[in-house]
């Protein structure tokens, strides 16, 4: 609807026309009137109308005035001019001042109708104009924007005051949805940064398929940009419908010239197609994390897809939990830093389960193993967007088969208990907090553990830490209290109580000796 004001300085007239003509119907809504100039001028600053039927002679200030003023101050509506005198030095003076059009009281309801839908025919041409326009605008410097990411602009050539880039620092920015498939987002990437953007003075974007890019313009967006990143961090797993919940952002490095931003470009494209590599409820990659690949090679070959099948069936034979999180674990790490393709990795870890699957099948014939089809393990692990789910997904299978193929639990979760004690001496444990970490009560688990290892848990605990102790004492310069604190002791005093009661020697005297005896 487009916006019509009355100004004229009789109540009558001016409630005649707005009940005159069905202004709805003709595309027009009566944005207010005005009974003198003054009004009608203060009028037409506030609500930019598209038409103003305006009395010629008005107290305070006449329609010539108020159309003078009016274009004087940026007023580009359109100016119909109503008077009882048919005075053709009015039109002439009207003219000048950019009216359209000139009626005479008693206003004609037929000539009326006919000029205010000529009018609206102009505004719809006039409007449709500025769309054009601005569309054909907007993609020119689209286009331009791209060539820049791209490299391949002449930057030569570039007017960057033009074309609002006269900065001293740029960074690239790739912004798409968290999770494939969303219909929306909730937020928008300007409004996590908290900047207007007026003239695109902080950013350029355009957008590609299901990706948006980013140009950061000066040192306020980029600031603005790093206080968001220290908020996210501050919290690294987003709750739902959290700001950050839906997006998911890749940055490239700052740089400081237009010919380098091709560069910080690069850094977020490559950091945008590695999310597969991100960790569970990541939403944010940096050009700190992009990995130097240029040296690397291929790890996926025949052979090495052999020795982790062979290490993997022999964990899960052994009934080994935490070896088979181990493994894959390593293998995780392994693949961040290596040449192979994201695709090549899905294919591995199809490979890697089905060659399991037909070791443990073999092997183990007589169990009931509720493997999936050949198909569904294909489909399933290609269809994983990240690397963790791979993960998780064979984690959850292996799972089902130690439960097929396990032997007596109580064997078996001692095992997995004395592997845990070996790579977690370090840190506070306690049976209490361990316990159900294997499913069991910590009175039983302490009955079982005494019975099969032929002592309890915490004075096991203690052999581990002071033999490992004797080691760093041996081949170590660290201080006893460090080496109290290394091996998982906070009160250093405790560890001489106990290191004197294992090994009848205080840890200096220990130190004392076993060097005298390397140094002979």
């Amino acid at each position: 609807m487009y916006k019509l004001i009355i100004a004229d300085d009789e109540m009558t007239i001016r409630e005649g026309l707005k009940c005159l003509l069905d202004w709805e119907n003709l595309g027009f809504t009566v944005a207010g009137d005005a009974a003198n100039g003054e009004d009608a001028l203060a009028l037409i600053a506030r609500e930019k109308p598209d038409i103003v039927l305006l009395d010629i002679r008005m107290p305070k200030l006449s329609g010539l005035e108020v159309a003078r003023r009016a274009r004087e101050a940026g007023f580009d509506g359109k100016i119909v001019i109503l008077s009882g005198y048919s005075d053709f030095n009015y039109a002439k003076e009207a003219i000048r001042y950019g009216v359209l059009s000139y009626l005479t009281k008693p206003i004609d309801e037929d000539e009326l109708t006919e000029l205010v839908t000529q009018v609206r025919a102009r505004l719809d041409a006039d409007a449709a104009a500025r769309d054009a326009s601005a569309h054909y605008r907007r993609k020119a410097y689209d286009t331009i924007i791209r060539d820049i990411l791209s490299g391949t602009a002449d930057f030569s050539k570039l007017n960057a005051g033009e074309l609002q880039l006269d900065t001293d620092i740029y960074q690239v920015v790739i912004c798409e949805k968290y999770t494939p498939g969303e219909s929306d987002v909730s937020y928008r990437f300007s409004e996590l940064l908290r900047v207007t953007n007026q003239n695109r003075s902080s950013f350029d974007n355009i957008t590609d398929g299901c990706r948006e890019f980013f140009l950061l313009k000066g040192n306020f967006a980029l600031r603005k940009f790093n206080e968001f990143l220290t908020r996210y961090e501050s919290e690294p797993h987003p709750q739902k419908d959290s700001p950050l919940d839906s997006l998911f952002l890749a940055y490239g490095r700052p740089v400081h010239t237009l010919s380098d931003i091709p560069d910080s470009f690069r850094d977020a494209c490559k950091l945008i197609d590695r999310r597969f590599f991100c960790e569970q409820g990541q939403h944010t990659i940096g050009y700190e994390n992009l990995p130097v690949l240029s040296g690397c090679t291929p790890l996926i070959s025949p052979e090495f897809l052999d020795s982790y099948a062979a290490r993997l069936f022999d964990a899960l034979s052994a009934f080994r939990h935490s070896k088979t999180a181990e493994i894959l674990e390593e293998l995780l790490l392994s693949f961040y830093s290596s040449a192979d393709s994201i695709d090549t990795i899905r294919l591995f870890f199809a490979d890697l389960y089905l060659q399991l699957k037909e070791r443990i099948n073999r092997t183990y014939s007589g169990a009931d193993i509720p493997f999936p089809s050949n198909a569904d393990i294909i489909r399933t692990i290609s269809a994983k967007p990240y690397l963790y789910e791979i993960i998780l997904f064979l984690t959850e299978q292996f799972e089902r088969i130690l439960s097929a193929i396990g032997h007596s639990s109580r064997d078996g979760v001692i095992d997995d208990i004395l592997y845990y004690i070996g790579h977690n001496y370090t840190r506070s444990i306690t049976l209490e907090s361990i316990a159900p970490l294997f499913g069991y009560n910590s009175s039983y688990l302490g009955k079982i553990f005494a019975r099969k290892v032929g002592e309890n848990f915490n004075s096991y605990l203690d052999h581990v830490r002071i033999e490992r102790s004797k080691e760093l004492l041996c081949n170590d310069t660290m201080k006893v209290y460090e080496i109290a604190e290394k091996v998982g002791y906070r009160n250093v005093d405790y560890f001489h109580i106990k290191f004197k009661k294992l090994v009848g020697q205080t840890p200096a005297e220990f130190r004392k000796n076993a060097r005298g005896t390397q140094n002979a």
